[in-house]
Protein backbone atom coordinates (compact mmCIF):
# COMPACT_ATOMS: atom_id res chain seq x y z
CA UNK A 1 0.00 0.00 0.00
CA UNK A 2 1.25 3.35 -0.71
CA UNK A 3 0.01 6.26 1.76
CA UNK A 4 0.64 9.81 2.59
CA UNK A 5 0.34 12.50 5.18
CA UNK A 6 -0.82 15.62 4.28
CA UNK A 7 -2.93 18.91 5.58
CA UNK A 8 -5.82 20.22 4.36
CA UNK A 9 -8.83 22.15 5.51
CA UNK A 10 -6.86 23.06 9.24
CA UNK A 11 -6.22 19.03 9.60
CA UNK A 12 -3.94 16.33 8.87
CA UNK A 13 -4.94 13.19 7.08
CA UNK A 14 -3.91 10.30 5.33
CA UNK A 15 -4.12 10.28 2.33
CA UNK A 16 -4.05 7.63 -0.84
CA UNK A 17 -3.14 7.63 -4.62
CA UNK A 18 -5.86 8.62 -6.93
CA UNK A 19 -6.03 9.47 -10.44
CA UNK A 20 -7.03 12.60 -9.45
CA UNK A 21 -5.04 13.63 -7.18
CA UNK A 22 -5.00 12.36 -3.50
CA UNK A 23 -7.59 10.34 -1.55
CA UNK A 24 -8.02 11.39 1.73
CA UNK A 25 -8.89 8.86 4.79
CA UNK A 26 -12.52 10.45 4.83
CA UNK A 27 -12.93 10.05 1.25
CA UNK A 28 -12.59 13.13 -0.03
CA UNK A 29 -11.05 13.83 -3.44
CA UNK A 30 -8.45 16.31 -4.00
CA UNK A 31 -6.25 17.52 -6.50
CA UNK A 32 -2.35 17.06 -5.72
CA UNK A 33 -1.46 21.14 -5.05
CA UNK A 34 -4.41 21.68 -2.80
CA UNK A 35 -2.94 20.11 -0.09
CA UNK A 36 0.49 20.59 2.25
CA UNK A 37 2.37 17.59 2.32
CA UNK A 38 4.21 16.43 4.60
CA UNK A 39 6.77 13.72 5.66
CA UNK A 40 4.77 10.45 4.86
CA UNK A 41 5.89 9.24 8.44
CA UNK A 42 6.99 11.23 11.37
CA UNK A 43 10.76 10.04 11.80
CA UNK A 44 12.80 9.03 14.22
CA UNK A 45 16.58 9.16 14.12
CA UNK A 46 17.54 9.73 10.79
CA UNK A 47 20.82 7.88 9.49
CA UNK A 48 22.47 8.76 6.60
CA UNK A 49 25.00 7.25 4.59
CA UNK A 50 27.94 8.68 2.52
CA UNK A 51 29.63 7.65 -0.62
CA UNK A 52 27.58 4.19 -0.44
CA UNK A 53 27.04 3.67 -4.28
CA UNK A 54 30.40 2.33 -6.17
CA UNK A 55 29.79 4.68 -9.15
CA UNK A 56 29.19 7.74 -6.71
CA UNK A 57 32.29 6.95 -4.75
CA UNK A 58 34.25 6.72 -8.14
CA UNK A 59 32.79 10.26 -9.23
CA UNK A 60 34.15 11.73 -5.94
CA UNK A 61 37.23 9.82 -6.10
CA UNK A 62 37.16 8.37 -3.00
CA UNK A 63 38.07 4.63 -2.46
CA UNK A 64 36.00 1.91 -0.61
CA UNK A 65 36.51 2.30 3.01
CA UNK A 66 36.39 -0.83 5.87
CA UNK A 67 32.57 0.73 7.70
CA UNK A 68 29.80 2.73 6.51
CA UNK A 69 30.41 6.36 6.38
CA UNK A 70 27.37 7.19 8.77
CA UNK A 71 26.17 10.18 10.06
CA UNK A 72 22.95 11.83 11.94
CA UNK A 73 20.43 13.98 10.99
CA UNK A 74 17.43 15.53 13.28
CA UNK A 75 13.84 15.94 12.45
CA UNK A 76 13.95 19.65 11.62
CA UNK A 77 16.21 18.56 8.32
CA UNK A 78 12.90 16.85 7.32
CA UNK A 79 9.80 18.64 4.92
CA UNK A 80 7.65 17.27 2.35
CA UNK A 81 6.69 16.79 -1.11
CA UNK A 82 6.41 20.02 -3.29
CA UNK A 83 8.28 21.78 -0.35
CA UNK A 84 11.44 24.36 -1.13
CA UNK A 85 14.56 24.06 0.03
CA UNK A 86 16.86 27.76 1.02
CA UNK A 87 19.99 27.65 -1.09
CA UNK A 88 21.98 30.26 0.81
CA UNK A 89 23.42 33.09 -0.94
CA UNK A 90 26.79 33.36 -1.81
CA UNK A 91 27.41 28.93 -1.79
CA UNK A 92 29.37 27.71 -5.22
CA UNK A 93 28.16 24.02 -4.96
CA UNK A 94 24.77 22.83 -3.73
CA UNK A 95 23.32 19.97 -5.14
CA UNK A 96 20.62 17.11 -4.55
CA UNK A 97 21.09 13.31 -3.65
CA UNK A 98 18.68 11.14 -4.67
CA UNK A 99 18.33 7.84 -1.85
CA UNK A 100 16.11 5.00 -0.92
CA UNK A 101 15.32 5.87 2.49
CA UNK A 102 14.73 2.73 4.76
CA UNK A 103 12.23 2.95 7.41
CA UNK A 104 12.48 0.41 10.63
CA UNK A 105 9.15 -1.13 11.32
CA UNK A 106 10.33 -3.11 15.09
CA UNK A 107 12.88 -2.20 17.94
CA UNK A 108 16.11 -4.29 16.25
CA UNK A 109 19.49 -4.94 18.30
CA UNK A 110 22.25 -6.89 17.43
CA UNK A 111 20.08 -8.38 14.15
CA UNK A 112 22.05 -10.38 12.02
CA UNK A 113 22.01 -10.26 7.91
CA UNK A 114 19.48 -13.15 7.75
CA UNK A 115 16.89 -11.68 9.45
CA UNK A 116 17.83 -7.87 8.83
CA UNK A 117 14.77 -7.48 6.38
CA UNK A 118 11.95 -8.40 8.87
CA UNK A 119 12.96 -5.17 10.69
CA UNK A 120 12.11 -3.34 7.39
CA UNK A 121 8.49 -1.51 7.69
CA UNK A 122 8.66 0.02 4.22
CA UNK A 123 10.09 2.88 1.71
CA UNK A 124 10.19 6.43 0.45
CA UNK A 125 12.00 8.39 -1.91
CA UNK A 126 14.49 11.08 -0.49
CA UNK A 127 16.41 14.16 -1.19
CA UNK A 128 19.33 14.41 0.65
CA UNK A 129 20.96 17.64 -0.23
CA UNK A 130 24.34 18.58 0.33
CA UNK A 131 26.57 22.60 0.09
CA UNK A 132 29.74 21.46 -0.42
CA UNK A 133 31.16 24.40 0.37
CA UNK A 134 30.81 23.60 3.92
CA UNK A 135 32.29 20.23 3.78
CA UNK A 136 35.23 19.72 5.81
CA UNK A 137 35.99 16.08 4.30
CA UNK A 138 34.46 12.97 3.04
CA UNK A 139 35.07 11.75 6.44
CA UNK A 140 33.48 13.90 8.70
CA UNK A 141 29.89 15.63 6.95
CA UNK A 142 29.83 18.64 9.08
CA UNK A 143 25.93 19.78 10.12
CA UNK A 144 26.02 22.82 7.91
CA UNK A 145 26.55 20.55 5.00
CA UNK A 146 23.66 17.53 5.89
CA UNK A 147 21.39 18.96 8.90
CA UNK A 148 20.12 21.56 7.62
CA UNK A 149 16.50 23.27 8.03
CA UNK A 150 14.43 21.48 4.87
CA UNK A 151 17.39 19.87 3.10
CA UNK A 152 15.89 16.49 3.78
CA UNK A 153 12.96 15.85 1.46
CA UNK A 154 10.80 12.93 2.16
CA UNK A 155 7.69 11.53 0.19
CA UNK A 156 5.60 11.47 -1.65
CA UNK A 157 4.43 8.16 -0.45
CA UNK A 158 5.49 5.10 2.23
CA UNK A 159 5.21 2.56 0.60
CA UNK A 160 5.16 -1.19 2.52
CA UNK A 161 8.00 -3.38 2.36
CA UNK A 162 6.04 -6.54 1.38
CA UNK A 163 4.52 -4.44 -2.12
CA UNK A 164 8.46 -3.62 -3.07
CA UNK A 165 9.22 -6.77 -5.18
CA UNK A 166 12.60 -6.51 -5.23
CA UNK A 167 14.61 -3.60 -3.38
CA UNK A 168 18.12 -4.59 -4.46
CA UNK A 169 16.98 -3.44 -8.01
CA UNK A 170 15.45 -0.51 -8.14
CA UNK A 171 16.30 3.05 -10.49
CA UNK A 172 16.48 6.36 -9.07
CA UNK A 173 16.78 8.86 -11.01
CA UNK A 174 17.19 13.23 -11.02
CA UNK A 175 15.64 15.46 -13.09
CA UNK A 176 16.66 19.27 -12.72
CA UNK A 177 14.38 21.34 -14.23
CA UNK A 178 13.25 18.62 -16.73
CA UNK A 179 16.73 16.90 -17.92
CA UNK A 180 17.77 13.86 -16.39
CA UNK A 181 20.44 14.90 -14.29
CA UNK A 182 21.18 11.04 -12.35
CA UNK A 183 20.73 7.53 -13.19
CA UNK A 184 21.14 4.60 -11.11
CA UNK A 185 20.23 1.26 -9.50
CA UNK A 186 20.15 0.00 -5.54
CA UNK A 187 22.02 -2.69 -7.41
CA UNK A 188 25.14 -0.52 -7.21
CA UNK A 189 25.29 -0.04 -3.25
CA UNK A 190 28.53 -1.07 -1.80
CA UNK A 191 26.54 -1.70 1.96
CA UNK A 192 23.02 -3.14 0.75
CA UNK A 193 19.97 -3.11 3.18
CA UNK A 194 20.97 -6.44 5.22
CA UNK A 195 24.77 -5.12 6.17
CA UNK A 196 23.30 -1.96 7.00
CA UNK A 197 21.10 -3.10 9.32
CA UNK A 198 23.31 -5.46 10.68
CA UNK A 199 26.23 -3.04 10.82
CA UNK A 200 23.99 -0.22 12.58
CA UNK A 201 21.98 -2.69 15.18
CA UNK A 202 25.35 -4.05 16.04
CA UNK A 203 26.23 -0.79 18.60
CA UNK A 204 22.57 1.04 18.53
CA UNK A 205 18.99 -0.34 18.89
CA UNK A 206 17.02 0.83 15.88
CA UNK A 207 13.73 2.11 16.69
CA UNK A 208 10.20 1.96 14.92
CA UNK A 209 10.25 5.17 12.46
CA UNK A 210 13.98 5.58 12.42
CA UNK A 211 14.80 6.24 8.89
CA UNK A 212 18.34 4.91 6.93
CA UNK A 213 18.90 7.19 3.79
CA UNK A 214 20.57 4.54 2.34
CA UNK A 215 23.15 7.12 -0.20
CA UNK A 216 22.73 8.55 -3.97
CA UNK A 217 24.33 7.25 -7.11
CA UNK A 218 26.57 9.66 -9.30
CA UNK A 219 25.58 11.92 -11.58
CA UNK A 220 25.59 15.16 -9.32
CA UNK A 221 25.37 19.21 -10.68
CA UNK A 222 24.59 22.43 -9.07
CA UNK A 223 20.82 23.61 -8.79
CA UNK A 224 20.04 27.38 -8.25
CA UNK A 225 17.71 29.29 -6.83
CA UNK A 226 14.45 29.07 -9.00
CA UNK A 227 15.49 25.19 -10.01
CA UNK A 228 12.57 22.46 -10.08
CA UNK A 229 14.25 19.13 -8.72
CA UNK A 230 12.62 15.71 -9.12
CA UNK A 231 13.79 12.63 -7.59
CA UNK A 232 11.93 9.20 -9.07
CA UNK A 233 12.27 5.59 -7.64
CA UNK A 234 11.22 2.95 -8.74
CA UNK A 235 7.86 2.07 -7.63
CA UNK A 236 8.04 4.53 -4.59
CA UNK A 237 6.86 7.84 -6.83
CA UNK A 238 7.82 11.25 -8.14
CA UNK A 239 8.88 13.91 -5.37
CA UNK A 240 9.01 17.18 -6.20
CA UNK A 241 11.48 19.56 -4.80
CA UNK A 242 12.09 23.37 -5.77
CA UNK A 243 15.10 25.70 -4.78
CA UNK A 244 14.62 28.63 -3.24
CA UNK A 245 16.58 31.63 -2.14
CA UNK A 246 17.28 33.40 1.49
CA UNK A 247 14.70 36.30 -0.10
CA UNK A 248 11.82 33.72 0.39
CA UNK A 249 12.97 32.49 4.03
CA UNK A 250 13.29 36.41 4.71
CA UNK A 251 17.12 36.32 5.19
CA UNK A 252 19.23 38.64 3.88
Amino acid sequence: MMRARVAYAGAIHEAYPHANGVRLADGRICAEDEVVWLSPIEPGTIIALGLNYAEHAKELQFSKQDEPLVFLKGPGSVIGHRGFTRRPKGVAFMHYECELAVVIGKPAKNVSRNQAMDYVSGYMVANDYAIRDYLENYYRPNLRVKNRDGGTVLGPWFVDAEDVANVNDLGLRTYVNGELQQNGNTSDLVNDIPALIEYLSGFMTLAPGDVILTGTPEGIVNVDEGDEVVCEIDGLGRLVNHIASDAVFNRG
